[in-house]
């Protein structure tokens, strides 16, 4: 009986041909360890850099538990959404689709301020830049989310902008509105607010009630943003 002859040589390369490809289940990857490791890498440092940005410069002002909670999940959706599908061919169109879509949201239980917006506009941008950045120098990329933590930081600071706060004032002196007696209608608010007032501008005036809607501007004890300060009438 004729027993087969292995070639060691072709046996060897065959071997190495199967450990190269991986296991696959119907024409897909069953497991990739450089994608997988990658996935991981990239994840944690995207996660890393949108939570900083949200419990450093977002969260200690405004201290919005709902935005904050969108915001993680708004991360952690676009990054994994892009990087899963990073061999799509028209996927910088599809990620500027992204922006398009969300440009169009809006959020029918209650009006979101331009600092939300913004801050989610930035969480969107720096997932897009994380989840397609496969072929950018790792120093590139952490070059650019470095970038965005230091303009942040730098507009969110005292030291290089003042932040002025505002309220608006339902006011019944409106014989104090007038222009010369602007110095006696900012000591009178001062007095009856406790505020550090700096200025205040006059909008809607009805002289049927003998009173005016006030907006005015002053020095917050705190760098705490004040959610309800832009209400402009009692409903």
């Amino acid at each position: 009986m004729l027993q087969p002859v292995i070639d060691p040589e072709i046996a060897a390369e065959h071997a190495a041909d199967l450990a190269e490809k991986g296991l696959t289940f119907m024409g897909v990857d069953v497991f990739d360890a450089t994608n997988f490791w990658m996935l991981l890498l990239r994840f944690g440092f995207n996660l890393l850099i949108c939570w900083f940005i949200i419990q450093f410069f977002y969260y200690r002002k405004s201290h919005r538990r709902d935005y904050y909670f969108t915001f993680m999940l708004f991360s952690v959706t676009i990054f994994l959404l892009l990087f899963l599908l990073q061999s799509i061919p028209m996927q910088i169109g599809f990620a500027l689709g992204l922006f398009a879509i969300f440009g169009m949201i809006r959020y029918r239980t209650e009006t979101v301020q331009i600092r939300e917006m913004t801050y989610l506009f930035v969480i969107i941008g720096i997932s897009v830049v994380n989840g397609l950045s496969m072929e950018v120098p790792y120093v590139s990329v952490a070059v650019a989310n470095m970038l965005f933590l230091l303009v942040i930081w730098a507009l969110e600071s005292s030291r290089f902008l003042r932040h002025t706060s505002t309220k608006i004032v339902l006011y019944e002196k409106i014989e104090l509105i007038k222009p010369e007696k602007s110095d006696e209608l900012i000591a009178d608010l001062k007095e009856r607010t406790g505020l550090d007032i700096r200025k205040v501008e006059v909008g809607h005036i009805d002289f049927l009630r003998d009173a005016a809607f006030l907006k005015v501007y002053y020095k917050a004890a705190s760098d705490e943003i004040n959610t309800i300060d832009s209400i402009t009438k009692f409903s």
